[in-house]
């Protein structure tokens, strides 16, 4: 199975293409949030380079949330346009999830973050263990200093990933983030295209017309614009 994956929910825009879990050719680049303008290239250009076309696709997935709420609009918009009119499957895959992936086969708790702003992270829990990447909550937007607590409890060594690393270190003074490398740290299409792979055997797949984002909260102008209603209302 030809699978394209593309993740755009930071910094840093990723695309693969993998034959079922093996990467064929994959592209990443940290410009900052330019992804209206280079993920559409990028795309052309992994096709390109493994010599295939977007109608060899079998299988279109992207990471849609949480993350930047222009950045997951923009790779949803993407892989929606691909895919559309190709009648293939496509696979919504949690941002929390593919960062994860990026630390199998690790031991210990895998714990992907990323910055919600104002003192709060995304996250979720992973343990990698016999074999397979286990979920242990929700994606769920916390304080950083609250997710300091649960961790300390639970008393074992924690791996982190994604962009809320540096929020950990800045907040939380009695845990100290494990080091990797920015490969690990950082958004990666193939752990997108993986964590798509096992979805699509579980039958967890959808239309084009029905992928959608997930936000773990609204953003900050609808936010504004709820609380100058409330405001009015008092």
């Amino acid at each position: 199975m030809l699978i394209l994956a593309l993740d755009s929910t930071a910094v840093v825009a990723s695309v693969a293409l993998c034959r079922d879990e093996t990467p064929v050719a994959a592209f990443t680049v940290k410009n900052g949030n330019t992804h209206s303008e280079t993920l559409l290239p990028m795309v052309e250009s992994v096709l390109k380079t493994a010599g295939y076309t977007v109608d060899d696709i079998d299988l279109f997935a992207c990471s849609v949330g949480p993350g930047s709420f222009t950045g997951v609009r923009i790779g949803v918009a993407t892989i929606k346009g691909l895919a559309f009119g190709k009648n293939k499957p496509c696979v919504a895959v949690s941002t929390l999830e593919a960062l994860a992936e990026n630390l199998v086969p690790q031991s210990g708790i895998l714990c992907p973050v990323m910055n919600a702003r104002r003192g709060q992270v995304y996250n979720a829990l992973f343990r990698y263990e016999n074999g397979e990447l286990r979920r242990l909550c929700d994606d769920r937007a916390m304080a950083a200093t609250e997710l300091e607590a649960e961790l300390l409890a639970m008393g074992e060594p924690v791996i982190f990933s994604g962009d809320g690393v540096g929020e950990i270190r800045r907040l939380c003074k009695e845990i100290s983030p494990s080091r990797v490398s920015d490969q690990l740290v950082d958004q990666n299409a193939v752990s997108v295209a993986k964590c798509a792979y096992r979805a699509y055997l579980r039958g967890d797949t959808c239309a084009d017309a029905t992928l959608s984002p997930i936000y773990l909260r609204l953003p900050q102008a609808e936010r504004e614009r709820l609380a100058k209603q409330n405001e009015k209302k008092m």
